[in-house]
């Protein structure tokens, strides 16, 4: 039934479509009235349910949040931070409870007391000056650091627009296969999840046979504590810009779709800023062919959810249906977006290409370690002493890192969860053992990801933040399959009841539970969130023994 919703989502292509139109109509008061769903039901000839579906599932779009005037953020970094309640007092002086809904991370992990109000974000002293926010009459003071150790690649300065993009003409007067076989000698490596080869994904879509392919940006950067995908966005948009235009003119593909999570809105004016740019300046659009190749854009603004990160899910949630993790195979390069070839990559990914082009594929992969080449950039949150974003060189020891760029700790931490939600739970004890790369972080247990770090000072319970990772789960489940919908919940229920009562949990039960997450979800989701808890099980056995039998 999805592949049919696809098609006919797909009838008007990417120039009207349908999760846009869903979004428009929530504008006014939160959330599509329904004689509005009715209409662009019949429109597009999709079912009411499934339009009711794909609505009652977005953070932005479903009624629960009708009427609300200011969002809190509810993210890792700002709970562990343990600055929300106090800001939700405040915010209670100028907001009525009834108009105050939550957000999960708006990317301020370095500053946290983070909120949305008005279409902007705000964070850290902000809130002092929340009259004149109101009455939008000044905007975020907001700043962070950003530095870097070893090779700048994506940090670096690239100058005016039509000198950075004679990298991307230049690639234009080689063929497609010359460009592959450069990515190939890179040796990059997905940065937002796994670190799976760029080069085989493009090539896979390239050798399908199609008229129409799509080449997808995930900037749909959820992950609590991570906020490089956004520094890229605002700081370096042509880089992520180019990396597309450059994927699809060796997959062949003339449609490019930039995915930007709702959380990110100051992300989202300043990528369309710079496509009406590369518009005016012809590089962009049916007129800029060179070669017989042409490139465009979409832009889309995503709706709340952490879900849509899942390639596949994020490729439902473009053609507005609910965001569902598909099964695979068909893999997304075969049969992706509309049915048709597309390769998904995420900002930072994508932005490693025009460095890779104009320097050579053997030039980036001298960078860094064999099996992880390049360099990484790494989001540090408000518990260091000087929080920001640092690129690395892969291999860079993650004690540099904290130590050096980081300037250590400012109050006592004794974990880090770094790589997101999904990713491991590193005690302090093990900095001197790991470097930034992903072979180090695997060999111990971890994951890189997407290399943002959460901190867990001393005093904060273990117990609180693992059943804080369950909820977040299951709040952000699809649904699709019972272990993540059902494993997340149960999990959740387990802890709150051994937290709050005399009950204690059987290991052997927990054991059972996380396996059956870890082997039985459809997606990373459910299959990533045992990997924390095991690791704080592992190295906080201590704290957490009371809570067992």
């Amino acid at each position: 039934m999805s592949k049919n919703l696809s098609e006919l989502s797909g009838r008007k292509g990417l120039k009207k479509n349908l999760f846009e139109e869903l979004g428009i109509a929530a504008q006014q008061t939160g959330t599509p009235e329904l004689m509005e769903m009715e209409r662009i039901r019949q429109e597009f000839l999709i079912g009411s349910s499934s339009v009711y579906g794909a609505v009652s599932f977005y953070d932005f779009l479903k009624p629960e949040n009708k009427g609300k005037k200011v969002y809190i953020c509810n993210g890792s970094s700002c709970l562990t931070a343990g600055t929300q309640p106090a800001l939700k007092e405040k915010l209670l002086q100028h907001f009525e409870a009834s108009e105050i809904g939550e957000m999960c991370c708006l990317g301020r992990c370095h500053q946290n007391v983070s909120f949305h109000t008005n279409g902007k974000n705000y964070s850290g002293n902000d809130i002092d000056v929340i009259d004149q926010i109101k009455n939008e009459s000044t905007v975020t003071r907001e700043t962070y650091y950003v530095g870097s150790n070893g090779t700048p690649v994506i940090t670096k300065e690239h100058g005016s627009v039509n000198e950075f993009y004679s990298i991307y003409k230049n690639c234009l007067t080689k063929t497609p296969a010359e460009l592959l076989t450069e990515l190939k000698d890179s040796g990059l490596r997905g940065r937002g999840g796994a670190g799976f080869s760029m080069a085989f994904k493009l090539e896979s879509c390239r050798n399908v046979a199609s008229k129409t392919k799509f080449i997808v940006c995930n900037a749909d950067e959820g992950d609590p504590g991570a906020y490089s995908d956004r520094y890229i966005l605002e700081n370096r948009p042509h880089t992520m810009l180019m990396g597309m235009m450059i994927a699809g003119y060796i997959t062949g593909a003339n449609h490019g779709v930039v995915y930007i999570r709702g959380e990110y809105p100051e992300s989202v004016n300043i990528v369309a800023d710079c496509l009406q740019e590369l518009r005016k300046e012809k590089l962009i659009g049916e007129e800029s062919g060179a070669n017989g190749f042409y490139f465009d854009f979409k832009l889309i603004k995503a709706q709340g959810a952490y879900i849509c990160g899942e390639e596949t899910a994020l490729l439902s949630s473009i053609e507005g249906q609910r965001p569902e993790v598909r099964t695979r195979p068909p893999y997304p390069t075969q049969q992706g977006l509309f049915n048709k070839p597309t390769v998904v990559n995420n900002v930072e990914t994508l932005a490693n290409l025009p460095y890779i082009m104009k320097n050579g594929g053997k030039a980036f992969a001298a960078i860094g370690t064999p099996k992880s080449t390049g360099t990484k950039l790494v989001s540090l949150d408000g518990f260091f002493n000087r929080p920001g974003i640092y690129e690395v060189d892969m291999g860079t020891p993650l004690s540099v890192v904290m130590n050096e760029l980081g300037n250590g700790f400012r109050t006592p931490v004794k974990a880090m969860h770094i790589g997101g939600p999904l990713g491991g739970m590193v005690p302090v004890s093990m900095i001197d053992s790991l470097t930034v790369d992903f072979d180090s972080f695997a060999k111990e247990g971890f994951l890189l990801g997407h290399a943002s770090v959460v901190c867990i000072p001393e005093d904060y319970p273990l117990i609180d933040y693992i059943e804080h990772l369950f909820r977040f789960t299951a709040h952000e489940s699809c649904g699709k399959c019972f272990p993540c919908r059902l494993g997340s919940t149960r999990g959740y229920e387990m802890i709150e009841k051994a937290r709050t009562t005399a009950y204690k949990m059987d290991r052997t039960l927990m054991n059972d539970l996380l396996e059956t997450l870890e082997v039985g979800s459809l997606c990373a989701l459910g299959g990533g969130l045992p990997l924390p808890v095991k690791n704080a099980l592992k190295y906080f056995d201590e704290e957490l023994k009371p809570y067992f039998i």
